[in-house]
């Protein structure tokens, strides 16, 4: 029994690396798509930031809409529009439809990561499902650790369009893992529309939300700009960046290990320690940015803290609303998106007025509202954990 849960943790997962490599792993060609479609750096950002928007408002009501239906299937049938999807981005002739493209299969992306994460947490107990979300989320830091520096050096040695067909690729194999070794997932004990959107009458929930964006628009205001930092600031060359991707992606495993850890232990402590620490990357990222060595040591820093920002998120908004739990993820997938949007697009701005160096900034505002409001709901929400 547990090497079948195993397995299936494992499947799940898969299929979250497939989509999250739809979704980031643009970051690592930005450059190259810039120069491709003749676009600045914050145009190439729409491609990460529109689709995360699309995400954001499909994740408010899709992921409660399909609960009912068999999980199996929900996911089979998002990750063959998926593979569908970046087969014609691969292919864009420009880039409206490149954008467009990516923009459609955007929609059921919060579908999948709401039913991966339900399913992952009611295959153990609940004192355990925080560590068994952060094992699924070990598709994200997959994500980073070989789609997002793959991607880039697939663009670097072969082609862009080779690049993008690898997320045609990753998507296919995922949807094969489902298909094969999943099992049937029908829905058991189904609540109804209304029980479960009852919990947007909780204002901790919308505390929550609100703490999620901070926190993903701190992130990804940076993260966004991460290839782009890395070749304006600090001069690396394409295989440099590359390399620095797989640092950044490969301590984010162990940040999902602590997390499981810490969240189950000290969800609090954890959640005010977060901003303040990664606020602090942030001020040395700005310092040391032109210096090499130092800035492959923050990255391996910064890996970890970022993959712990994740699973902070998600488990800040479903433990605030545990009594509908497909509602809640798609709750965290919406508003963590939309953290994604806005972040993306004010790192951008940043960028064009301020210069790249000083993208940092935003990402330390953000930290700065999270720490806020997070100190509000442990304050004020003490029984909320």
């Amino acid at each position: 029994m547990t090497n079948k849960k195993s397995l299936l943790i494992f499947i799940l997962s898969l299929g979250i690396f497939g989509i999250i490599n739809t979704e980031m792993g643009v970051i690592g060609i930005l450059p190259q798509i810039s120069d491709k479609f003749n676009i600045s750096a914050s145009q190439a950002g729409l491609l990460v930031s529109l689709f995360a928007l699309v995400i954001a408002v499909s994740g408010l009501f899709l992921p409660l809409l399909l609960s009912r239906f068999n999980r199996k299937k929900s996911m089979a049938w998002v990750l063959g529009i998926f593979v569908i999807a970046n087969l014609i981005s691969a292919f864009a002739p420009n880039f409206t439809v490149l954008l467009i493209s990516r923009m459609i299969p955007a929609f059921l992306h919060p579908v999948y990561f709401s039913v991966a994460f339900v399913a992952a947490a009611s295959t153990v107990g609940k004192e355990q499902s925080a560590k068994a979300v952060s094992k699924v989320f070990m598709g994200v830091t997959a994500g980073m650790v070989l789609g997002v520096p793959i991607t880039s050096f697939i663009a670097d040695i072969i082609s862009l369009q080779a690049a993008l067909l690898f997320f045609a690729i990753v998507n296919a194999i995922a949807l094969i893992g489902v298909l094969l070794f999943v099992p049937s997932m029908p829905v058991q004990g189904k609540e109804s529309y209304g029980t479960q959107l009852s919990v947007l009458k909780k204002p901790v929930l919308w505390l929550s939300m609100a703490t999620a964006v901070f926190v993903l628009s701190g992130m990804y205001a940076v993260y966004s700009f991460f290839a782009e930092y890395l070749d304006k600031v600090t001069h690396m060359s394409g295989k440099s960046i590359s390399i620095m991707l797989v640092l950044f992606g490969a301590t984010g495993i162990l940040g999902n290990m602590l997390a499981g850890k810490w969240l189950g232990k000290h969800a609090a402590k954890t959640a005010l320690l977060f901003p303040l620490t990664l606020g602090f990357i942030y001020i040395l990222v700005n310092v040391m940015g032109t210096l090499t060595l130092p800035m492959a040591i923050i990255i391996l820093v910064w890996g970890v803290l970022f993959t712990l920002g994740l699973n902070i998120s998600q488990y800040w908004i479903t433990s605030a609303a545990s009594e509908a739990p497909d509602f809640a993820n798609g709750l965290f997938v919406a508003f963590a998106n939309l953290g994604v949007t806005i972040g993306t697009s004010i790192g951008g701005l940043f960028i064009t007025n301020m210069g790249t160096q000083h993208v940092v900034w935003s990402g330390i505002i953000f930290m700065s509202l999270a720490f806020l409001t997070i100190i509000a709901r442990t304050t004020y929400y003490k029984n909320s954990f």
